[in-house]
């Protein structure tokens, strides 16, 4: 027990306890983040900003340039979302939907866009010296479409965090962030849980229709 203690938690003998503390909060913040985004209410956005809020400061601090940039674009989605999802259109604020078209081919132009983005300041900083480089890239790319379509209250958005979440979960635990891998385990059930709720939603607005 004290070796697999160790093992999880070890790294944080060198953390200052301020930093412990300001993790664990935006851990917890980002629990009730994404449990609102399944509860498909306004709430995601607030508890979201306080929780990516806190983890650019860590995360820049670190040196997670990758991570760093995935929580400045949430913290900015989380503000144009709050503006969406609380939009009046024809007497209504805007519903859950699937994505468009249109909204597919943005989702695609956003994915390379990042990959591209994030490969050119990863070279320019010289941190592209790790697998985990490659992986930060995939999931920043996964990531960036999630929030986007999550903003836009779209339901496959569900989808990206999942697949997001799952990829996650050893990275972070790898980088030493044992509590983060930890909600990233957590988020994979409440995503699969928040698409079947949004699917439910959107179900049952069609045969209202």
């Amino acid at each position: 027990m004290n070796q697999l203690f160790e093992l999880l938690f070890e790294q944080y003998l060198e953390y200052k306890g301020v930093d412990i503390i300001l993790e664990v909060t935006a851990v917890l913040f980002g629990f009730l983040s994404v449990w609102y985004a399944k509860k498909n209410h306004i709430w995601v956005f607030p508890t979201g900003l306080i929780s990516t809020g806190i983890f650019v400061y860590l995360l820049c601090k670190w040196a997670l340039l990758g991570d760093m940039m995935i929580n400045a674009y949430y913290f900015a989605m989380s503000v144009y979302g709050w503006y969406v999802w609380t939009r009046i259109t024809n007497d209504k604020p805007t519903p859950i939907s699937q994505t468009t078209t249109k909204e597919k081919r943005t989702s695609i132009f956003i994915f390379i866009a990042t990959l591209l983005f994030v490969y050119a300041v990863y070279q320019s900083v010289g941190k592209w010296t790790s697998w985990t480089a490659y992986v930060d890239t995939i999931t920043t790319g996964i990531f960036f479409v999630g929030m986007w379509l999550m903003a836009r209250r779209k339901i496959e958005n569900w989808i990206f965090w999942i697949v997001g979440d799952i990829i996650s979960v050893p990275l972070y635990f790898y980088k030493g962030l044992t509590f983060t891998s930890i909600q990233y385990l957590i988020f994979t059930a409440i995503a699969i849980y928040g698409y079947i709720a949004w699917k439910n939603i959107l179900n049952n607005s069609r045969v209202i229709a």
